[in-house]
C-alpha cells in the first residue's frame, strides 16, 4: 500500500463523491464488522479505523496521521469542520450515501463518519515513562501510569483508556496479551482519548517492569481484599497517595491492574512493590477492571 497523500504545497485533500461500495479506493473501510478479520489487515497495512465524530475529532488533533474520511453525504454539513481538517491536512474526503456507507463498513454506521489513520510504529517503554515522569501533576498527587495485563477485551481497554484521560493518568503500558488500543472498538469506547494518551507494550514480562521502578515508579499492583493478603507490604490507595507525595519522593505511581477473571498472574504481583486493593461491602470480590481502574485512579488523583 502507498502512503497517505502528502501535499508540501499546502493543497487540500480532495472531496471526492463515491456511489459504489466495491470502489477500490475504499478497500481500508471494508468488513469492518469482521474482527478477526479487521485486526489482521488492520496490522499488515499498517492503519487503524477512528469511527464516530468525537473520535475522529481527537484524531485530528492527536499526533497521529489521517489517511482518510468517508462520510454519509447527510454529515457533510454538521461536520463540515471534520472535512476541512482532514482536507487541510492533504487527505481526501470520500463522501457516499447513507447506504453505501453500509454496503463498504458492514453495518448502519451510527452518524456516518469514519476516517482510516496512518498506524505509527510499535512505541518505547521507556520512552513513555520518561515522558510521564516529566508530566507535570497537580501540587500533592503523585504521577500515575496505567500497567495492564491480560486485558484482551476491546471494550474494557477502551473505557480504561476514557477513565485514564479523565484523572489525568500520564501513559500505559500493556504486556504482550492485551488487546490491541487502536483497535476500532478500542477507539470508539475511548472516545478517542487512547490516541491522547501515550502507550507502548512491555515485551518481557514481568521482567520488563524492572524498567517502571528504573524510571522512579512505585509499582502497585491494584488486587481484591484475598489476593492482597498474600502479599506482605499491603495498604490503601489513600494511604499510597499520602506515602509518596513531597519531595524526595518516587517520582509516581505505576498501578498494574489485571483482567478481572483471572486477576493478575503471581509473577506479576511478586514483581510489584505492594498491593493495594479497594473497600468494598461483604460478599462482594471485585469490579469491572475499568471500573476498579476509574476508582483508584480518582483516589490517587484526588488526594
Amino acid at each position: 500500500m502507498s502512503d497517505a497523500p502528502t501535499h508540501p504545497d499546502g493543497t487540500p485533500g480532495p472531496l471526492v463523491s463515491v456511489d459504489d461500495a466495491d470502489d477500490p479506493r475504499l478497500h481500508f473501510y471494508r468488513d469492518l464488522n469482521d474482527p478477526a478479520g479487521r485486526l489482521r489487515r488492520d496490522m499488515e497495512q499498517s492503519v487503524f479505523v477512528v469511527e464516530g465524530r468525537l473520535a475522529v475529532d481527537r484524531l485530528l488533533t492527536s499526533s497521529y496521521s489521517v489517511r482518510s474520511l468517508l462520510i454519509d453525504v447527510h454529515q457533510l454539513t454538521a461536520a463540515s469542520d471534520l472535512v476541512s481538517a482532514t482536507r487541510a491536512a492533504g487527505a481526501p474526503v470520500f463522501v457516499a450515501s447513507r447506504a453505501v456507507v453500509a454496503d463498504t463498513v458492514g453495518f448502519a454506521l451510527h452518524r456516518g463518519i469514519v476516517a482510516v489513520a496512518n498506524r505509527p510504529s510499535p512505541a518505547d517503554p521507556g520512552r513513555v515513562l520518561a515522558t510521564a515522569a516529566r508530566t507535570a501533576a497537580p501540587t500533592g498527587t503523585p504521577r500515575l501510569v496505567a500497567v495492564l495485563e491480560g486485558l484482551n477485551d476491546h471494550e474494557n481497554i477502551g473505557a480504561l483508556f476514557r477513565n485514564a484521560a479523565a484523572f489525568g493518568v500520564a501513559g500505559v503500558l500493556l504486556d504482550p496479551t492485551c488487546a490491541d488500543p487502536l483497535y476500532r472498538r478500542s477507539v470508539r469506547v475511548s472516545v478517542g482519548h487512547v490516541l491522547h494518551i501515550p502507550f507502548a507494550r512491555v515485551t518481557s514480562w514481568p521482567d520488563g517492569l524492572h524498567q517502571l521502578r528504573a524510571a522512579g515508579f512505585v509499582v502497585a499492583a491494584l488486587a481484591p481484599r484475598a489476593a492482597a493478603a498474600d502479599r506482605v507490604s499491603t495498604t490503601s490507595l489513600v494511604e499510597l497517595a499520602s506515602q509518596i507525595s513531597g519531595p524526595g519522593q518516587p517520582v509516581g505511581v505505576a498501578l498494574l491492574l489485571g483482567a478481572e477473571g483471572p486477576g493478575l498472574s503471581a509473577a506479576a504481583l511478586a514483581a510489584c512493590d505492594m498491593t493495594v486493593s479497594i473497600p468494598m461491602a461483604d460478599g462482594v470480590d471485585s469490579l469491572n477492571v475499568a471500573t476498579a481502574a476509574a476508582v483508584a485512579f480518582f483516589a490517587l488523583a484526588n488526594r
